[in-house]
């Protein structure tokens, strides 16, 4: 969703409207949607707010109230699972989330659950090469 017009334009609109120009008109010559000014009109006739309405900026994150203890909780247990998290909260704070709400607040707050590796590398199949640095080539074995 945009952000609103600004309130100059919107009592343009009114002013150009109410001497007498027809809505069309006035979207041709503001260069904006004809819906637009019926709106602010058809607003406008009905309460009499003139003003944009304060802009919401989407629903509030379910877990914003959480995001200290969460923090808190993965720091002590920086090798917890999204599904043990998930366990916590309903345990502990009787929070009900999916998966993907717990990732996206994890991502939000800047958290990381990548693990180390707990197992040692392969004997049985070769292991990808180590990076090297951009320009050089690995030497062949």
């Amino acid at each position: 969703m945009g952000r609103p017009y600004s309130q100059d334009l919107r009592d343009r609109v009114f002013s150009l409207v109410d001497e007498g120009m027809m809505p069309s008109e006035v979207a041709d010559l503001l260069q904006v949607d004809v819906s637009y000014v019926y709106k602010v009109l058809i607003r406008r006739r009905k309460t009499g707010v003139t003003t944009a309405l304060p802009w919401a900026a989407g629903p509030r994150p379910k877990l914003k109230d959480y995001e200290d203890v969460l923090r808190q909780h993965i720091t002590e247990f920086s090798d917890t699972t999204l599904e043990e998290i998930r366990a916590w909260l309903i345990a502990e704070h009787h929070v009900k989330v999916s998966l993907g709400c717990l990732w996206n607040a994890l991502n939000r707050m800047k958290l990381s659950l990548k693990k180390s590796h707990s197992e040692p590398p392969s004997r049985i199949v070769k292991t990808s090469p180590k990076s090297v640095a951009p320009g050089m080539r690995l030497k062949a074995s």
